[in-house]
């Protein structure tokens, strides 16, 4: 998938879904996005999972959540935290970019509803099937 409009409407779908009020309507844009083995993996944990692993001698875990049902799962719960309340949204934040041949950059931002000033962000490099469905994401929290 190398093609830029083909890449950008990937992009404007993996966000969409973060935003997507309806859930029947969330969970119908995951099964199209995601390959039905899916995996999105949160690369660097929040703090407070570093500090725990760390008190038990693990190393630092990745977070992971597999298949339709998780993703929909975690993608619900990123919603009823972030905009269903109605403070922030998802938004791209620069133009999606093509890293190897079935393998897209997305930067991401959640904005303010309120001042419009992204409020965090990060990183998504997803690897796709060939199929064009996303098979692996790989997530970085507060990438620049």
């Amino acid at each position: 998938m190398s093609n830029e409009l083909d890449v950008k409407e990937l992009a404007d779908r993996y966000i969409a879904q973060w935003n997507e009020s309806d859930p029947a309507a969330r969970s119908a844009a995951i099964r199209e996005l995601w390959a039905e083995d899916g995996v999105q993996v949160l690369v660097d944990p929040p703090q407070e999972i570093r500090q725990a692993a760390a008190g038990l001698a693990f190393a630092v875990p990745p977070l992971e959540v597999r298949g339709h049902a998780a993703m929909d799962a975690r993608v619900t719960r990123a919603y009823e935290m972030f905009v269903a309340p109605g403070e922030h949204v998802f938004e791209a934040a620069a133009e999606v970019c093509v890293l190897l041949p079935n393998v897209v950059g997305v930067r991401w931002s959640m904005t303010s509803t309120s001042s419009g000033e992204a409020v965090g962000g990060g990183l998504d490099v997803l690897a796709l099937d060939d199929d064009g469905r996303i098979r692996a994401d790989y997530q970085f929290i507060g990438a620049s």
